[in-house]
């Protein structure tokens, strides 16, 4: 569960490093499926009682929470075009 969650955070930070919005685009649906995986990994936790019920609705939500933040910043990343560090398109 902490490598998926950190690799969320990791794969934002490679594409911020990236040329391009494309290159960006792909880091955050990498990282939207790192947190998709940390979620899967908390379920599973809680199936097996290593995580009780009000730990899961938190990182649920916190999860969740996340998930919406990259598929918004997924989202403007595909209306727009071109280099964002000034080239043009």
């Amino acid at each position: 569960m902490r490598r998926s969650a950190a690799s969320v955070g990791a794969n934002i930070a490679e594409g911020c490093g990236r040329g391009s919005d494309a290159d960006m685009r792909r880091c955050l649906q990498i990282a939207l499926g790192s947190a998709c995986e940390t979620l899967d990994h908390a379920i599973l936790a809680r199936d097996l009682e290593l995580l009780d019920a009000n730990g899961f609705a938190r990182l649920d939500a916190e999860i969740e929470h996340v998930r919406r933040m990259l598929i918004r910043l997924i989202e403007r990343l595909g209306a727009t075009s071109g280099r964002r560090k000034g080239g043009s398109s």
